[in-house]
Parts: structure tokens; sequence; C-alpha cells
């Protein structure tokens, strides 16, 4: 084994590594574990989406960014998509909500699994001065656990 495929190999260790350490200390996350692939995960998210009648705008894959540079990362995908019906009064209350939405889904690789990963919206909300009951938040608090709920079955 060359000194360079053992250094990739130990600098993707500790990635994985840290990147579970990260996990772990943001208590605004909301975590959801997934018995299915990363890529299963969000393909069944992106069908709940659409059949909740929401939009998807994006899909993004980090670990295929990170093969266009020759790095490797665990499997990571990120979702995001929306409802112009639960984000519009967010932004029209919070004008600089409109960094936090549409909505960012990750689901990401673990040692211990694929995990479901999202801000939640009392936490984005309540960084731009709005209350967790704020009737939009509590809304598009309840569609998000039940459309991860949906990919994680």
């Amino acid at each position: 084994m060359s000194k360079t495929t053992l250094a990739a190999m130990v600098g993707a260790g500790l990635m994985v590594a840290n990147a579970g350490a990260a996990l772990a200390e943001d208590s605004t996350l909301v975590r959801v574990s997934s018995p299915h692939s990363v890529s299963e995960t969000i393909d069944k998210l992106s069908a709940a989406v659409e059949n909740a009648g929401a939009k998807v705008f994006a899909r993004i894959d980090h670990a295929k960014g990170g093969e266009s540079v020759d790095m490797e990362i665990p499997d990571n995908e990120v979702l995001i998509f929306g409802n112009p019906k639960l984000g519009t009064p967010i932004i029209r209350d919070a004008q600089a909500a409109g960094l936090d939405l549409p909505i960012r889904v990750s689901a990401v690789e673990t040692p211990d699994g694929t995990i479901i990963l999202y801000r939640s919206p009392e936490a984005f909300a309540g960084s731009h001065g709005l209350p967790a009951d704020h009737p939009s938040v509590v809304a598009m608090t309840g569609a998000l656990k039940k459309l991860t709920s949906k990919a994680a079955e």
C-alpha cells in the first residue's frame, strides 16, 4: 500500500469520525434513522415531497462532487424542496428566513447507517425572531416529520 493511499484512508476515517462528532454536537438538527442507502432514502423523500404537493428544487450529491476533485467522503445527499403555502408566510414575517428556505434535508452515511438530517423549523425560525408557535412553523414541523418518516419506511 502506498503512503498516498494510506494517508487518504486515514484522512477519510478521520472525516467520518469528525462528521459523527459534529452531528452529535448540534442540538438544532433533527435526526431520523433510515434502513435504506443514502440514495434510496433521498429517492423516497423526493417521492413523498412530490406526493404531498410540494416542489423539489434540487438534489445535490456531495460525494460525487468530492469525486470530481479526487476526494472521497461518505455518501451524502441533500434534497432542497418547499411549499410556498408554508414558506411564504415565514419569509413575509421575517425576510431573512429566505436564507433558510426552501428546506434542505440531508441523508448521510455514518458508521451506524443512514441518517436523515434537517434543521428544526423552530430553530431557524427562532434565529429570525419568529416564535416556535408561528402557524407556518408548526405546519412545517409536522410536514417534515411526516415526509422524513415516509423516507425512512
